[in-house]
């Protein structure tokens, strides 16, 4: 355990990765560097990030482990972009980053790296909350600001994401539905106030705000039936794509085209007839 916790000798990992720094610094020289990276700032990587963080995920949902190194690496290049400017800036510097994850991973394992006792991953989902929950405490009183359940829960997060993250906070304190049946209920109630807003001259801002209520009690609806709701969109996005593509398939030999779309049919009928089709071949060859 002690050898574990001193400073090992470099290892392949450890000087790859002080390549990487060093290139990341050569990137962002102010005489030789790449005027795009010399331009950007926090606030401009963020998109970059988020949107790598997805490309992640996106290898992970297809398994393609092939292309998951290049994506990771893609994802670890961003920490280290953010890391560069604070160094410039006199902020922080890489190493600090690395030093804040070692020495939060050890007090967030006090069974792993000291005496405690924790002999399941439910136990543990435990330990861990209530340590994440004392360190929301010491930083709303170091602010001097109340404390409240919500806090910590990113406000940059994706929308649906963050959804279910509040929600889960409100159950701890038994604002919560008690079961699935109530909470399709609600989704049915959502519905209903979103058609009652539809008429002759419905306001966008009463539309908006109804079909915001009828997302986050999607979301609640998925929590309460242990689906995790950003994945199920995400299948349920790529199995529109398949499908779609399919149909687009269909149609142009239906035209005797080579495809696109001068050769998608523009009757409705024909396009639903074409989606029916695909969504039965997808059937026969379910398992």
């Amino acid at each position: 355990m002690t050898d574990l916790l001193q400073s090992p000798a470099p290892s392949s990992a450890a000087l790859a990765f002080d390549r990487l720094l060093a290139i990341m610094a050569r990137l962002r020289d102010p005489q030789d560097g790449c005027p795009w990276d010399l331009e950007q700032s926090f606030r401009t990587i963020v998109p970059h990030t988020i949107e790598e963080a997805y490309e992640v995920a996106d290898a992970i949902e297809r398994d393609d482990l092939k292309s998951l190194p290049g994506e990771l690496g893609d994802l670890l290049f961003q920490v280290v972009f953010y890391a560069q400017m604070a160094a410039e800036a006199g902020q922080f510097r890489m190493e600090d980053v690395i030093a804040a994850i070692n020495t939060k991973m050890i007090e967030r394992h006090p069974h792993v790296f000291g005496t405690a006792t924790i002999e399941t991953a439910a136990a543990q989902t435990v330990a861990w909350e209530v340590q994440k929950a004392k360190e929301r405490a010491a930083e709303a009183a170091a602010a001097g600001r109340a404390l409240s359940v919500l806090d910590g829960v990113a406000a940059g997060l994706p929308a649906l994401i963050r959804a279910e993250k509040l929600q889960k906070r409100a159950a701890r304190i038994g604002f919560d539905w008690p079961a699935a049946g109530p909470v399709i209920d609600k989704v049915e109630e959502e519905i209903g106030e979103l058609k009652a807003e539809l008429g002759d001259r419905p306001k966008p801002e009463r539309l908006d705000e109804e079909m915001g209520d009828l997302l986050f009690a999607c979301a609640n609806l998925a929590r309460h039936l242990g689906v995790d709701p950003e994945g199920a969109l995400r299948r349920a996005n790529a199995k529109f794509e398949r499908r779609f593509k399919r149909m687009e398939a269909l149609a142009a030999v239906d035209s005797g085209s080579g495809g696109g779309q001068e050769s998608m049919p523009t009757s409705l009928e024909h396009l639903e007839a074409l989606w029916q089709r695909v969504k039965a071949e997808e059937g026969k060859h379910a398992p």
